[in-house]
C-alpha cells in the first residue's frame, strides 16, 4: 500500500470549469500527495470585476502558494489549467517541480481562436443547450455564468492575437513536462500536443487512448495512474 509523502500537488481547472471537477480525481490521489485545488478568479464562488488572462490567472496560483507557505509544487492542469501551469513554470520556475497537461490547447492563432469562440455565445447556448447553461448558472455562483462565458472568449481571442506562449516561452521551460492527450479528444489535436512536447526541453507526450475533451467523461483511475507514475519515476 502506497503511503502519502510530503510532496504537494496543484489540480488547474479547465475554461468554465471550476476546482469541484476534480472532486472524484482528488480523493483517488490523496493516498499519494498533498492535494491542493483552486477557483480561478471569477469562477465558482470567487467574485472577480477584471478581465481574464493567464497573467491573472498565474498571479491566483502564486498567491495560492504563498498564502498555505508552499515553496515547491507539482501541477496536473486539465485544458485551460494546463496552460496556466506551463505560463507559471516560465514566469514563476522556482515554484514548480512537474507538470502534467490535459488536453490542453497551444495551436493559437486568430483563426483558431475565432473558431472556438463560435461555441461561446451566452445567448445561443442557452437557446441550443438549456441543461449546458443550467450547469453553468450552477457552478458559478457569485460571477453571472454569461459574464464567465464572455470573458472567457475574449481571452481565447486575445491569446490568438498574440498573448500567448510562444516556442521560445516553451523552451525556456526547462521542467520535466508530461503533455497528456486522449485518442479522441475533438478539441485538441494530437499534432499540436505532439509539437509542443517535441519543443519543451524535457517534454513527453503521452497519447491516452479513448480519452475524449470533456472531464466528465474521463476515467479518474487511468488519470491518476498516469499522474502518480510520471511524478513518481
Amino acid at each position: 500500500m502506497s503511503t502519502k509523502t510530503n510532496q504537494h500537488l496543484l489540480l488547474l481547472h479547465g475554461a468554465l470549469g471550476t476546482k469541484d471537477q476534480f472532486r472524484s480525481l482528488k480523493e483517488k490521489l490523496s493516498s499519494e500527495f498533498q492535494v491542493h485545488d483552486l477557483d480561478f478568479e471569477g469562477h465558482g464562488e470567487r467574485a472577480s470585476s477584471e478581465e481574464f488572462t493567464m497573467g491573472l490567472f498565474t498571479e491566483n496560483v502564486i498567491a495560492y502558494l504563498s498564502a498555505k507557505k508552499i515553496n515547491k509544487i507539482h501541477i496536473f492542469g486539465y485544458s485551460m489549467g494546463g496552460y496556466v501551469g506551463l505560463n507559471v513554470a516560465q514566469k514563476h520556475p522556482s515554484f514548480v517541480e512537474k507538470i502534467i497537461t490535459l488536453g490542453t490547447k497551444f495551436a493559437w492563432t486568430e483563426a483558431t481562436a475565432a473558431k472556438e469562440v463560435r461555441m461561446l455565445n451566452p445567448d445561443k447556448i442557452e437557446e441550443k443547450v438549456p441543461a449546458f447553461a443550467n450547469k453553468l448558472a450552477s457552478i458559478h455562483t457569485i460571477n453571472d455564468w454569461k459574464e464567465v462565458v464572455e470573458k472567457t472568449a475574449s481571452m481565447m481571442l486575445r491569446l490568438g492575437q498574440g498573448e500567448r506562449l510562444t516556442e521560445k516561452n516553451l523552451e525556456d521551460i526547462r521542467h520535466e513536462i508530461l503533455i497528456g492527450i486522449g485518442s479522441k479528444d475533438n478539441m485538441v489535436s494530437i499534432e499540436e500536443s505532439k509539437e509542443s512536447a517535441e519543443v519543451l526541453p524535457n517534454g513527453n507526450l503521452r497519447i491516452i487512448e479513448n480519452f475524449q475533451h470533456p472531464i466528465e467523461k474521463i476515467d479518474d483511475e487511468i488519470l491518476s495512474s498516469i499522474i502518480v507514475d510520471f511524478i513518481k519515476n
